[in-house]
């Protein structure tokens, strides 16, 4: 499976695991990049000194590569840099902001840079602000998302014919076959989100793990675009969003809706009815809770067993 981006993060698979609010912390980065790919730190919930006790643990767990997520949404934006600077994190995704502001700082620290975005036209600014390398992320990702609604079926090709840097392909993957078909579009890597937060070493709340297991085709819905895109599982919550659509709420009112650690309270917490449930389509196939390292085998194994055949017919 060597190419650009295995090379580029020094890794076995071109597996990255997305860095998702309130679910990966350094026991799932870790053992993400324990069994050879790419484990993430999520920042976007953490402070400046939980985010570095967070990179201590994960250097102390593997010798392997990992990264820091840094959505750049985040209101202390440059404490978190300084942590990631000071404690020599070698690669940051960064998501959700201008890659302009924070990609020169980071590569004159050498700090590898990648940068999420939802079309073709933000995928040419962050290679020419200079980013390593962009993730794709298609409408079916959950959590934070873009405006734009674009498949990742139909986003891979054209964000691979406007850019020359590697692309990683995000949105909707699960599996080795997903995998597989994102690479045969121009891909050269995959992020993935929803399948990590159903491990046992994800930092999730049970509770949702479990209803993430549970869910079925239509669980998940793109709403609050007034405010930031989000995918989350239909609840409570999500019903109130939509009574509050209904009678034509403002941004302000919405905002007031959502309030304040609403994501801690579903995804960290476990409050299924009144908690934010950020989550991908692809849920309704992730029917089980296990490890990272065997998560990553059964897509490795998936990958190669469907190119085999593809190349046998």
């Amino acid at each position: 499976m060597e190419n650009r981006i295995t090379q580029l993060f020094t890794i076995q698979y071109p597996i990255i695991q997305a860095g998702m609010i309130w679910c990966s912390g350094w026991k799932l980065a870790a053992a993400v990049s324990n069994a050879g790919g790419l484990g993430i730190i999520g920042s976007g919930s953490m402070y400046p000194e939980v985010l570095r006790d967070h990179i201590q643990k994960c250097k102390a767990s593997t010798q392997k590569p990992f990264a820091v997520n840094v959505p750049m949404l985040y209101p202390d934006i440059q404490k978190l840099i300084q942590v990631i600077i000071e404690e020599k994190v070698p690669i940051v995704f960064t998501s959700a902001g201008n890659p302009k502001l924070l990609t020169p700082i980071l590569k004159n620290c050498g700090i590898k840079v990648v940068h999420v975005v939802s079309s073709a036209k933000f995928a040419k600014k962050a290679e020419d602000a200079g980013v390593d390398a962009i993730v794709a992320e298609g409408f079916e990702a959950g959590g934070h998302n873009g405006r734009e609604e674009t498949t990742t079926l139909c986003l891979i090709p054209v964000v691979c014919e406007a850019v020359k840097i590697p692309v990683i392909a995000a949105g909707g993957i699960g599996s080795g076959k997903a995998m597989l078909a994102t690479m045969c579009l121009g891909a050269e890597g995959v992020q993935i989100g929803s399948r990590f937060v159903a491990s046992t070493e994800s930092s999730g709340h049970i509770n949702f793990k479990q209803r993430l297991i549970d869910s079925q085709e239509g669980d998940t819905m793109l709403t609050l675009k007034e405010i930031t895109p989000v995918r989350l599982i239909k609840n409570k919550f999500y019903n109130d969003v939509q009574q509050a659509y209904e009678r034509c709420a403002t941004t302000d009112e919405l905002k007031e809706l959502l309030g304040r650690a609403r994501s801690k309270k579903g995804m960290f917490e476990g409050d299924l009815d009144e908690g934010e449930l950020e989550i991908g389509q692809v849920c309704a196939s992730i029917k089980s809770i296990k490890p990272a390292a065997e998560i990553i085998q059964e897509i490795v194994d998936e990958y190669n067993s469907s190119l085999k055949n593809i190349k046998a017919i």
